[in-house]
């Protein structure tokens, strides 16, 4: 079955990331299966209304006002109006949000409910429960997630964290990974793997002389643990002599960073490159030998599996999904500590000169290991769940569904009645709970308004591109993508679905 999918996050491109990188692959690949996917984000400098990304990708850019780190200033209601308007205008069925801290993301989700569509979460990130901040981020997590269909999580940690965070049943939740497009992470010299092959045995070590150059790319910000590396940038140089590093990212500890190696007069042995966009990603990688990955917090990591994927030993901190994502031998693990952060660079650089590490056979084992084509399968299986296209047995495969209801051999699925809503709002809080069922009547009486006084027979149904629908033999074996014979492929157009 064909579904109409908006993914909706204040996270898009050209802002680079692992969310941005995440939103894109899944739709494309959702695309190839026959699914019809827009994208609804805030507008980006220079980039507003609509525009048209590969593979006939629709992205919605609203101006709206943001307010720190890309995220747009919460109103609850006022994006309601040209959102309902979106969501008609592209017969909309699924609304798919990203992220907890995106405005877009959470409001949507609320008023998708309350246009009766059905709606699914992905949280990329793990958070706390002590901090003011992570207090405020979790109730309002628990408000909207009161009332979401199903919840995706990019790791097992992520789910424990979210299943916690947002008191949810586990069952509503799912884990499902990120991925890379392994093809555009090769190593330097993609002629190693199968000469390596062929005469098998440990690589050549590296000579005490030889430069090992470490690779950090990263938001500088204080989460992904730009303390530590500043703190152990210079122990390191001073330990290992034959070591540079190559430093891409920026945010506002980027002026930190400056200042250290301005202070410990390492400006011959750090290149700093400031941002880079995701296409280049690969350029820097190749460059070095060891990718270094301070982060305090992690639900994934995406960036560690494009770095072994180009070939790179992986030192890592043991926080979060990290541990999850790569197996052993492509990495070194380190506690979130100054001290061990230095030992565990010091363990990679010396297993790497004795020829220990056989990276050049990452690339080929990150490629079996992680594929778009398996995510977006997992995420359209979530859909069939959500939708009662899947029997109940089929979607929990027989586990109880707790609160959740089945009926007529379908999957459990929310109702839409308005009074089950308040029902499940009103039990998140003794004050809270009375505050998000107002939010959730207004809410109701403005998607009244709308219908009234802007009817749906004044919005302009947009057409649907012709695209190339995928049979099952395109798609290769490894499930990694697209096989390189093409002569099944047929160009079709989808019927125009009528308005209900």
């Amino acid at each position: 079955m064909h579904y109409n999918i908006a993914m909706v996050s204040d996270f898009f491109f050209p802002q680079p990331g692992g969310i941005e990188s995440h939103i894109y692959q899944l739709s494309s690949k959702l695309i190839d299966r026959g699914h019809k996917v827009i994208v609804i984000t805030h507008a980006y400098a220079g980039r507003t209304g609509v525009r048209y990304l590969t593979n006939s990708l629709k992205v919605y850019h609203v101006p709206f006002f943001v307010v720190y780190r890309e995220t747009t200033f919460p109103t609850v209601f006022s994006f309601f109006p040209i959102f309902r308007n979106i969501i008609i205008r592209e017969r909309i069925e699924i609304v798919h949000g990203h992220g907890s801290l995106s405005s877009f993301c959470l409001e949507a989700i609320l008023h998708a409910r309350t246009m009766g569509l059905r709606t699914v979460f992905t949280d990329h990130s793990l958070f706390g429960f002590a901090d003011a901040a992570s207090i405020l981020t979790n109730k309002l997590l628990k408000f909207i997630l009161s009332d979401v269909d199903h919840v995706i999580c990019v790791s097992h940690t992520s789910k424990e964290n979210t299943v916690l965070r947002a008191s949810l049943d586990p069952l509503m939740v799912s884990a499902i990974p990120n991925a890379v497009v392994a093809e555009n992470f090769r190593p330097r010299s993609p002629n190693r793997e199968s000469h390596h092959r062929s005469a098998p045995g440990p690589p050549p070590r590296l000579s005490p002389n030889d430069i090992i150059t470490i690779v950090v790319l990263s938001r500088l910000f204080y989460n992904k643990g730009t303390d530590l590396l500043i703190a152990a940038l210079p122990r390191i140089l001073a330990l290992h002599p034959n070591v540079r590093f190559i430093i891409a990212g920026s945010g506002p500890k980027a002026i930190d960073l400056e200042q250290t190696i301005e202070r410990h007069v390492l400006q011959d042995r750090v290149t700093l490159l400031g941002p880079v966009r995701h296409d280049e990603v690969r350029d820097v990688m190749v460059q070095g030998h060891i990718y270094l990955h301070p982060s305090l917090t992690e639900a994934f990591g995406t960036v560690i599996v494009e770095a072994a994927s180009c070939g790179l030993y992986v030192v890592c901190t043991r926080v979060g999904g990290i541990p999850e994502v790569l197996p052993t031998h492509m990495t070194e693990f380190a506690k979130p500590e100054e001290d061990d952060i230095v030992a565990a660079t010091g363990r990679a650089i010396a297993a790497l000169r004795a020829g220990k590490v056989r990276t050049e056979l990452f690339h080929n084992q990150v490629k079996q290991m992680y594929s778009w084509q398996d995510i977006a399968q997992r995420t359209e299986r979530v859909y069939d769940g959500i939708s009662g296209v899947l029997s109940h047995d089929e979607f929990y495969q027989g586990a109880s569904t707790g609160g959740w209801t089945a009926t007529r051999g379908r999957a459990g699925v929310q109702s839409f009645a308005l009074i089950e809503r308040l029902k499940r709002y009103y039990g998140c809080g003794i004050w809270a709970g009375k505050l998000f069922c107002l939010c959730v009547i207004v809410d109701y009486l403005l998607y009244v308004f709308l219908e009234i006084f802007a009817p749906r027979s004044r919005i302009d149904l947009a057409k649907n591109w012709p695209k190339k629908i995928l049979k099952e033999t395109d798609v290769s074996k490894d499930g990694t993508g697209i096989s390189r014979k093409r002569s099944s492929r047929r160009r079709e157009k989808r019927e125009d679905r009528t308005e209900t």
